[in-house]
Formats: structure tokens, C-alpha cells, sequence
């Protein structure tokens, strides 16, 4: 394989979390292609529709030309509106439809990777015409691809995978944006630390610290006496930051320490994705 060491990782995730994905469609009974996940205002069929359409744009296909209804309570941005086309124009897809397409896109795709030779620095486009490296493209196509393998998890009831090699990949995405979340988002006071405890089949303990300048840093070396400490378990830690479930509906899941007011600041900026 002519696949860069660096974007290796990516492409295992991915893989891993696309076939998981594929493995739990199979069974699946034509009504169950409905049921609603965590994910707003999406089925099953939706977060599928999705995981295809965001294959598709990797692979370089055109995107469709639809026009999206006008009543789609979920989609209030220009990012939304630009990741509801591919799962509006699949909404009425049959279940052998939408596997079909999905194993189709599957083999395109390790096709695609096995042909992989670019640098992990080449700009690629993204995203309503945005241009980002290979590498943050790849990163974060794994991190999309096993969140909704989660969403379909939890649709489905078949848990699992929460420690494979997207959960992982996972970890680092979301641990990058913490430092803008407590420094930035919940205006965290100057010169202090908040630690994050997070436990299960993914295990961290990391803290932010705030400089004088209000600039947050990620570190992994404990902090004495910080400002609030945040211990939750890391399926709880991906739904938040994921917007899967408020604040409010995990309560008896998140143990915060310090400053109450820092505390709920900081949860209530919680999620990072759009």
C-alpha cells in the first residue's frame, strides 16, 4: 500500500467503523431503517444516507442537484443545509437500496485508499468549498464515520466498538477543541486549570490550563488546586460533546467539582460538532 504512514491510522478507523457499520445494516428489518437516533432529526436510514454521501465527496463524485424542503425543523444553518442534500435526496431508498449503495461506495473507497500516494499535506477540498489537508480531511472523516456508527448503535440497541480505533481517533479530535471550549466558550478565569476525568474503554486525564493572556493549552500532567474538575465516562464525554444529549439529561452521569457556575459554563458549550 502506497498509503502514507501518517494518514494510516485514518484509513484503519475508518475501515474499521465503515465495516461495523455494514455488519449492522444487514439484519436490519425495513421498519428498523426508521427508527430514530440520537443524532437530530435523523433515522436510521438518515445517518446511513449521510455515512454514504460523505464517501461519495471523498471519493470526488458530484453532488447532487435537490432542493431540500422547506420544513426540516433540524436544519438551521448553511452547514446543515450542505449535510441534509445527500440524506434527503436517499430518503425514499429502500433498505436494499441504501445497502447496496453503501457496499458499492465501500469498495470504491479501499480502492481509492489503496491508491492513496499523496503527501498528508496536499490540499484537498472540504466542506461547502473550504480547503483543508489530506490529513485533517482523513482525520476527520474517521471521527464522523465512527460517531454515526455509534448513533447507529445506540439507535439499534447493539452497543460496542467504543474503544476501536475511530473511538481513538475520536479522543484526539475532541480533546483539541477543549481548550477553546473552556478558555474561549465558558470564558474560564485567567492564570487557572480545569481537569477532565474521563473513564471507561477510553481513559484520560487531561487538564486546561488558561494563561494570563486567556489562552488555553491541553496538557496531561495533573493540576493542584484547579478551578473545576470534570470526572464522566467516556461514552457520556462523546454524546455531550457530540450534542447527543443536553447537559441536563446526564446529570447522574458527570461529577463536577470547584466552581459551579464555571462548571455549568463549560457544559453548556460542551458540544463541538455542528
Amino acid at each position: 500500500m502506497s498509503l502514507h504512514p501518517t494518514l494510516q491510522p485514518y484509513a484503519d478507523a475508518w475501515t474499521h467503523s465503515i465495516e461495523a457499520i455494514s455488519e449492522l445494516l444487514q439484519p436490519l428489518a425495513e421498519a428498523e431503517w426508521n427508527r430514530r437516533t440520537p443524532c437530530p432529526g435523523w433515522s436510521v436510514r438518515d445517518v446511513v444516507s449521510h455515512v454514504i454521501g460523505l464517501d461519495c465527496e471523498m471519493l470526488g463524485d458530484p453532488r447532487p442537484i435537490h432542493t431540500l424542503p422547506r420544513d426540516l425543523f433540524h436544519v438551521t444553518n448553511d452547514h446543515q443545509r450542505y449535510m441534509e442534500m445527500q440524506v434527503d435526496v436517499r430518503r425514499h431508498h429502500t433498505a436494499p437500496e441504501m445497502t447496496s449503495e453503501l457496499e458499492y461506495v465501500i469498495i470504491r473507497r479501499n480502492r481509492q485508499l489503496r491508491n492513496e500516494s499523496r503527501d498528508p499535506g496536499t490540499k484537498v477540498r472540504g466542506p461547502l468549498g473550504t480547503e483543508l489537508t489530506l490529513e485533517e480531511s482523513m482525520r476527520r472523516h474517521a471521527f464522523d464515520v465512527w460517531v454515526h456508527e455509534q448513533d447507529l448503535r445506540t439507535a439499534l440497541g447493539r452497543p460496542g466498538n467504543l474503544d476501536s480505533p475511530g473511538a481513538h481517533v475520536a479522543r484526539d479530535v475532541l480533546l483539541g477543541e477543549l481548550p477553546r471550549v473552556v478558555a474561549e466558550d465558558a470564558q474560564a478565569p485567567r492564570s487557572s486549570a480545569v481537569v477532565f476525568d474521563v473513564h471507561g474503554p477510553v481513559e484520560f486525564l487531561r487538564t486546561i490550563r488558561v494563561d494570563i493572556q486567556g489562552r488555553g493549552t491541553l496538557e496531561t500532567a495533573p493540576a493542584l488546586g484547579p478551578a473545576a474538575t470534570l470526572t464522566l465516562d467516556w461514552e457520556t464525554y462523546v454524546r455531550l460533546a457530540c450534542g447527543r444529549v443536553t447537559p441536563e439529561s446526564v446529570t447522574d452521569r458527570v461529577k463536577s467539582e470547584g466552581d459551579p457556575d464555571l462548571t455549568a459554563a463549560i457544559l453548556s458549550n460542551f458540544t463541538v460538532t455542528q
